[in-house]
């Protein structure tokens, strides 16, 4: 099953992806975790990058699309893949089912979480994460046992620039603009599906798991 999730910053997208890789045997493909990995590694594309992510803008297209036709080529995607951050624009949907024309698979499933702005506004200004091992808390919802150290590994507990104040709001003004769009260019095609992410996880999972089982 080829899937797209979809959902604007803080929605809860990677939370679902997690839940849907360890029950479902399709690879998950992060767009935002491939960029991140650039940036840490100071790679020349990682560079560039984070020029777009530090200020909340979109990383530009054929940047993007290459990485993803590159990863789609990958003998573990055979049996589907799961697209998270991926596509963010109608152009790279498109480009999208071009890339997926010419291995003869389409988009089967793009599941949209919806969450109102004001919690992501919420939900994203109180993100840290362990500089060392990644693990992602939450001032108000998820505080790790001591003030700033992770609870896993005692790794230095950071917010990440792009959960901050002001390119919060900058990233869901884009998000709104440019990726909005895409809910329409599914609903033609009719494999969208729309849930409501201002619940729990394990809810929004039981949605997802009916959309993936009707597949």
């Amino acid at each position: 099953m080829n899937i797209i999730l979809m959902g604007p910053p803080g929605a809860g997208k990677g939370t679902q992806a997690d839940l849907i890789k360890a029950n479902y045997p399709i690879p998950h493909i992060s767009t935002g975790d491939m960029f991140r990995d650039a940036v840490s590694n100071g790679t020349e594309m990682g560079i560039e990058a984070k020029k777009y992510m530090d200020s909340g803008r979109l990383v530009p297209d054929e940047v993007t699309i290459g990485i993803v036709q590159d990863r789609l080529n990958a003998q573990d995607c055979n049996q589907g893949f799961l697209l998270d951050g991926f596509p963010r624009t109608v152009k790279q949907a498109e480009a999208l089912d071009q890339v997926l024309a010419q291995l003869g698979k389409r988009v089967e499933a793009a599941i949209n979480i919806d969450v109102p702005e004001d919690i992501l506004v919420e939900r994203m200004t109180g993100r840290i994460s362990c500089k060392d091992c990644k693990t992602v808390y939450h001032l108000k919802f998820n505080a790790p046992a001591k003030e700033g150290v992770c609870d896993k590994c005692g790794g230095e507990l950071v917010q990440r620039s792009d959960d901050q104040g002001e390119t919060v709001k900058k990233r869901l003004e884009v998000y709104a603009e440019q990726t909005n769009p895409l809910i329409e260019y599914y609903q033609k095609q009719g494999n969208f599906y729309g849930i409501d992410g201002n619940r729990s996880s394990q809810e929004v999972f039981k949605d997802i798991e009916k959309v993936m089982g009707s597949l």
